[in-house]
């Protein structure tokens, strides 16, 4: 395994363990986010019982994501098949492409990587790697969102707008 390869399984294991930390956090960010965005975008209708669906869908997600980013989860249920075949699958499943932020990330851990980095030093740097990239796939749901913001992307928009802000400490960029 690459220096790059284990620094990429230390974020995506950090990422996991501050959603797992923050999610009572992120769940009222997610219900002041969702309220927001609903009264912004003037989506029609929303009575007490559509919020409260959009908002379980939310929770979904976070649970989705907290799945894809533990380290015995769903990143490891191909075993080894190849990674253009996996890219593949997701760009089937999700609707926006996150092909460049993906390249962006492996870039950026690539350039962070040290040779027999001990296990104190990959924590920073992967802290480091969330610092600058943010949580792998938000910048390309927040961006295709706000392209063409619709009910239908809704809770991803507003689950990868709560990480960004409470489990990397930033504002969601593009």
């Amino acid at each position: 395994m690459t220096s790059a390869s284990l620094l990429l399984k230390v974020y995506y294991e950090m990422l996991h363990d501050r959603m797992q930390t923050d999610r009572s956090r992120l769940l009222l960010r997610i219900d002041e986010l969702l309220a927001e965005e609903i009264a912004a975008r003037h989506f029609g209708d929303m009575d007490g019982e559509k919020l409260a669906a959009y908002r379980e869908a939310c929770e979904a997600f976070i649970d989705e994501r907290l799945e894809t980013y533990n380290p015995i989860g769903i990143q490891y249920t191909f075993g080894n098949t190849p990674s253009r075949t996996a890219a593949e699958l997701e760009l089937q499943l999700n609707w926006y492409d996150s092909r460049s932020e993906f390249d962006d990330l492996v870039a950026t851990a690539r350039s962070l990587a040290e040779k027999d980095m001990p296990d104190n030093r990959l924590q920073i740097l992967a802290g480091e790697l969330i610092r600058r990239v943010g949580a792998f796939p938000d910048r390309s749901i927040v961006a295709t969102y706000r392209e063409g913001p619709t009910l239908q992307k809704l809770p991803d928009y507003i689950v990868a707008c709560a990480i960004e802000k409470i489990v990397c400490g930033r504002e969601p960029t593009l």
